[in-house]
């Protein structure tokens, strides 16, 4: 099969579109057609080896971990899903025509969007949905603060927290402002422009999709009992205890049951998936170029079929 590799850390030159070994499928696994990879920045990330010391590579590795496409056969041991199905997945290794993947980690697609762009749900809204329904206390929270409406997560997290029923207040820059408005956020504060601390002083709850200074300014934003979570790096539990805030690191904890519901919301009308730009498979190092950038809105797709 195709695929794309990198047989060592570094830069995009490192990505290689070249033969790979046909993945084995164990019992409990299924074998996944990939007709799209989603682009996370989690997988520039792991090219250039910022993550070895959480997510080590064996090289040659293949990257990505966001896939939509149809079962090609099922393993042994698996009766929920037949061959044909349209799916989409949480896989080890998405940027290749096949993948074997266990089945808790695989949903069907939703049907009302292209299949291809269902590619851009797993991580993005997996990680949006973990830090809405799984660790935030939500009983407390009338307000969220999004840093970063504009981008991947961000453009779920709007959506699904004014599902909860939140008041929602977003950062963007200048050219993404009524794109932001449009998924729903009742604020949109330009972070070129405008003073975010003046802006957003007091709310229940702040999502940093940012990191770095961002998640910094966050903190002093909220109000006492508050809370701050972040998907890039563990806040200040110190600084957070002084001020009386609930701090956490937040990773995406995603199943196929989680991906049925978001694909249900979907199909309902209820969120959608927004996909930046799309390029061919064979072309993942202009993708990584892209999201390198931090400008993206919302997801990058890589067309396998």
């Amino acid at each position: 099969m195709k695929a794309v590799r990198v047989h060592e850390y570094g830069n995009a030159d490192q990505l290689r579109y070249e033969d790979a070994p046909m993945p084995e499928v164990a019992p409990d696994e299924v074998l996944i057609r990939i007709h799209a990879a989603g682009v996370n920045p989690v997988d520039w990330k792991t090219r250039q080896g910022l993550m070895r010391q959480v997510r080590p590579l064996d090289f040659p590795a293949i990257l990505g971990g966001d896939a939509a496409g149809t079962v090609e056969r099922v393993g042994a041991a698996v009766s929920r899903f037949k061959p044909g199905s349209a799916v989409v997945a949480r896989v080890s290794g998405s940027y290749a025509e096949l993948a074997a993947v266990k089945t808790d980690a695989i949903g069907r697609a939703p049907e009302r969007i292209p299949l291809a762009h269902a590619a851009g749900i797993p991580i993005a809204a997996g990680t949006a949905w973990t830090a809405l329904f799984e660790v935030a206390n939500l009983r407390n929270a009338r307000t969220i603060l999004i840093q970063g409406g504009a981008g991947g997560v961000g453009t779920f997290a709007i959506q699904l927290a004014k599902l909860a029923g939140l008041e929602v207040v977003a950062t963007t820059s200048t050219g993404n402002r009524d794109f932001v408005a449009s998924l729903g956020a009742d604020r949109v504060i330009d972070y070129t422009r405008e003073d975010v601390a003046r802006q957003a002083e007091g709310v229940d709850l702040v999502l940093d999709t940012v990191g770095g200074e961002v998640l910094k300014q966050s903190l002093p934003l909220l109000r006492r009992g508050g809370q701050l979570l972040s998907i890039v790096a563990p806040p200040d539990e110190a600084a957070a205890k002084e001020r009386g805030v609930d701090a956490r690191f937040v990773r995406g904890n995603l199943t196929g049951i989680k991906l049925e519901e978001i694909a249900g919301l979907i199909d309902a009308g209820k969120v959608r998936v927004i996909v930046d730009h799309e390029f061919p498979l064979a072309e993942a190092k202009a993708a990584h170029a892209l999201i390198e950038t931090g400008h993206v809105r919302g997801k990058i797709i890589l067309r396998v079929v």
